[in-house]
This record gives structure tokens, sequence and C-alpha cells, in this order.
């Protein structure tokens, strides 16, 4: 059942880190996230151009983000399949083009078709993107180039109300789409000439069931995380959500047992990425919750503007970007457990906290201890995105790359989801009697919980787990036992020394 390692370089050659290449792959990684709420301060306006319910311009939002979950699955076969480079521009170029039909589009179906092409263009450019950077680069430099992929994560939230807003008011809509042509083009033309040409490989067969119910799965599952989170009362949503649980169920029987599965299940033999899929998704199901209970809070609870609620949310995005420059170092001194565990009890007092906030509180204190909340936030964001690959050997690097890109947009709509149901909850309960934050206040102190939990996966970690990404240079115990992969030279390391060919399956 082992991955196919095809499409690691020119000639099986090695190809040397480049952080250029990196940062390239960061824009296109912008573009995408950007694009994913910048659309949210639009809506008014694209409702009344197109004369319908700005509810229903929504659609357009929901389309965009549900082809971009079903779109990751099939990703690593088509970068195996056809050369990572080869989709990696075709990503670029269908999100640019699909970027122009959006601005051009007169009704709200064309628009929503278009925003299903940008959709297919993005979930392409994210998880090969990805794959491009971690297969030229070895273990030493594997944080340094987690780092510039980070970013966009971080910065995207910030600045997509800022610049949708900026752009629809001053100029109009279309310009939200129509900024992306020239950077589209900038990238396209950087990726001819960065990355590195590769051969796919002709022979890589797809596993059809696998992709058949893996697509149906999240599809479903992301089409119940919206319906739980927008309407709470249909029933829908549970039964959605249900049947997406149970088609990835069977996907991953059908996975185990077929002899050229869509995703090397093995990946999940290997502690530190198991980790990453099981407390690393409860994490980012968290922390995704808390852009949306906070403005939240803020007007339904404590009566403030929008204005007054967006600038106090900022402080945690400011303590995102405050902190990103000393994640590494402090990785790199304190080690991937150390810094997994710290972030998520800090997170998680933080959040009981947000639970303790009143309109009295001063305003001062309240911004500090959302831009500490950010700051604990981005540590554990960069810990989980780089010791996920510290243990992965190159013949599972695609299968591990795809599937945590599936995790990370499913753990984004469930914080969403959860979050909207959870204040649903207490209210109904009546918990907080004559208090309008009190549905808020129940719901940071669940999250806070679910934080908490996140991290038994990282206490059980290996006091080493990762170290050779961590620490490189120093003489790190090798991991050993059934449930840990030998850690082995870097993507790029191992293409100096081709292994004979029944040595290139996964290491149990």
């Amino acid at each position: 059942m082992a991955a196919s390692a095809s499409d690691n370089g020119p000639d099986g050659i090695r190809h040397a880190w480049s952080p250029r290449l990196a940062l390239l792959v960061a824009a296109t990684f912008f573009m995408e996230f950007l694009d994913g709420t910048v659309l949210t301060t639009a809506i008014p306006n694209i409702s009344a151009d197109f004369r319908v319910p700005a509810a229903d311009v929504n659609i357009t939002m929901t389309a965009y983000l549900l082809t971009v979950a079903v779109g990751i699955p099939i990703s690593g076969w088509l970068a195996e399949r056809f050369g990572a480079r080869r989709i990696f521009c075709l990503a670029i170029a269908v999100f640019t083009v699909a970027s122009l039909a959006c601005s051009l589009s007169q009704d709200l179906a064309t628009l929503t078709l278009s925003r299903i092409a940008q959709g297919a263009g993005g979930a392409m450019m994210v998880p090969v993107g990805t794959l491009l950077v971690l297969r030229g680069t070895p273990k030493s430099e594997l944080l340094r180039a987690t780092a510039f992929l980070v970013w966009p994560g971080l910065l995207a939230p910030v600045l997509a109300p800022l610049v949708g807003g900026a752009l629809t008011t001053y100029l109009s809509w279309h310009w939200i789409f129509l900024i992306n042509l020239p950077l589209g083009l900038a990238a396209f033309l950087a990726a001819l000439r960065l990355v590195p040409r590769s051969a796919g490989d002709p022979g890589r067969r797809l596993d059809w069931p696998g992709l058949f119910l893996t697509t149906v799965g999240v599809g479903a599952l992301v089409v119940g995380l919206e319906l739980a989170s927008a309407i709470p009362d249909t029933p829908w949503a549970g039964i959605s959500a249900a049947s997406g649980a149970a088609s990835l169920a069977a996907a991953v029987l059908w996975m185990r047992r077929t002899r050229n599965p869509l995703f090397n299940l093995d990946v999940f033999r290997t502690r530190t990425f198991r980790a990453m899929a099981t407390g690393g998704f409860v994490y980012r199901l968290t922390i995704s919750s808390v852009p949306f209970l906070l403005p939240l809070m803020f007007q339904a609870g404590f009566g403030w503007s929008p204005i007054h609620a967006g600038i106090m949310v900022a402080a945690v995005f400011i303590g995102n970007i405050g902190i990103k420059p000393a994640t590494t170092p402090l990785i790199r001194r304190f080690g991937f457990k150390a810094m997994l565990v710290f972030a998520s009890l800090a997170s998680a007092a933080t959040f009981a906290a947000c639970a303790l906030l009143t309109p009295e509180t001063p305003q001062a204190v309240m911004f500090a201890l959302l831009v500490c909340s950010g700051a604990f936030r981005s540590i554990g964001f960069s810990a989980y995105a780089s010791v996920q690959y510290a243990d992965i050997v190159p013949a599972q690097l695609t299968s591990a790359n795809t599937v945590s890109a599936t995790l990370v947009q499913l753990a984004t709509g469930a914080g969403i989801a959860v979050g909207a149901l959870l204040i649903r909850i207490f209210d109904g309960l009546a918990a907080f009697p004559q208090d309008p934050a009190g549905p808020f206040r129940g719901a940071f102190l669940v999250m806070a919980a679910l934080m908490l939990a996140s991290t038994l996966d990282s206490l059980f970690l290996p006091r080493h787990a990762g170290a050779e990404v961590s620490r490189p240079g120093v003489n790190n115990p090798v991991p050993s036992g059934p449930e840990v992969s030998r850690p082995g030279p870097g993507p790029a390391e191992e293409q100096l020394q081709p292994r004979p060919a029944e040595e290139r399956g996964p290491r149990p």
C-alpha cells in the first residue's frame, strides 16, 4: 500500500532548499485564503447589483469553500500522475482566469459557477504548493520552510475585511477579483522560473472508489457544518454530517485493503503525524472558533458597534503576527513537545478568561488578553505545521500532505459550526439569565475544555519528538518502537541515495 514516490525531481536529483520558492508558494496561499473570506464585506453591494436577497449571495462563499474541500483529496494524485510543477502552474492559471470570470459576472448563477472554478484552482494550489516546498527541503530547514507557509493563514484574516471594504467602498466589488489578475500572472511567471521541472508517473493509477468515498464524505461533512452554523434548526445538518462521517469511514476501510489507495494511511503510524491528526485537529477547531465568537459576543452581548468590535478582535491577529518572528527560535530552544503543551495550556487559559470579560472590563486589559491569545495561537499553529512532517519518510510525503490539508480544511469549518451550536445550546438552557453575553461565556468555557483535551496528544509525545527538525546538527536520539517511523533524511536528501525497489515502500 505504498504511495508513489514519483515526481521527486528531474532524473531523481536533489533540489536545493529555495526560500524564493517558499515565498512564491506562500503568496499563492495568501491569494487563496484571502478569497475565502474577502467576499463577506461585499455581499450587500453584490446583492444590490444582482437584485437578490443578501442571504442568497452566501451561496458564492459556500460554493467556493466546498469546492476547495472536495478538491483537495485528488490533488496529491494529480501531482504524482502529471508532475507537481505542471499541476501547480495549472492551478494558478485556473484560479486567475476564474477570478476574471467572477469580476465579469452579471448574475448570481454565473458568479457562483465562477467561484466553483476558482475553488478548483485553490484546491490544487495549496496542497501541491506545499508539496513542492517540502520535497525540496532537507529536515534541517523544514522549520524555516513551514514558517513561510503559515504567514498567509495569519495575515489573510486581518487583511480580508480591510481589503474587501476598501475595494468595495472606493472602487466596486468587481475589484475584489480583478486584483488577482496581476498577482496571478506574476505568480504564474515566477512558478515557471522557480519551480523545478518534474516528470509525472504515467503508471500511477487512480483509486476511483477511494476518491468517490472521500469526496462524498468530505463534501457531506462540509455541507453539514455549513448548515449547522447557518440554520441550526434543520435536521439536514446532522444527517449530512453523519453521512459524511460514514462515507469517510468506508473510505478508510477501502484504502486499507486496496493495493493502490488514494492515500497511504500508513502515515498514521507515525506518532508525530498522528498527534497532528488528533490533537492538532481539535486545536485548530478551537482556534478557528475564536474569530467567530468574539465579534458576536462584543456586538450581541456587550452592545458594541461593529467598528468597536472589529478593532478589539484585531488584537488577536496582532498577537498572531507579532510573535511570528519568535516562533522558530522558541521551537528550536525548547522543542516541539514543550511548545505544543505550552501553547495549548496558555490558549485554554485565555479562552477561560474571555468567558469572564464584561463591558466594564478595562479596554487595555481586554486588548492585552486578546494579543496574548493570538500569540499563543500562532505558536501552536506553527509547531503543529512543522512537527507533522518531522518523521514522515519521502515515500509517504504526498499522502501526509494531502491528508493534512483535508483535515485543516475540515477543522476550520468545524470550529465555526461548533461555536454556533454552543451558542444556541447555552441560549436554550438559559444558564446565564439576565446576561446577554451568557451564551458566549458558555461557548468559551467549552472551547477552553476542548483546548485542554488537545494537550493530551502532545503530553504523550516523546521528549525529543521532531528533534531532527527543531534542533538540526545536535546528536538527537532516534525514536524507536512500533508506533514511530524511524526519522530518515529529508525529502531532498533521500533523493541522493536511491534505494532498491523493494525498499521504497513506507516503513512500519
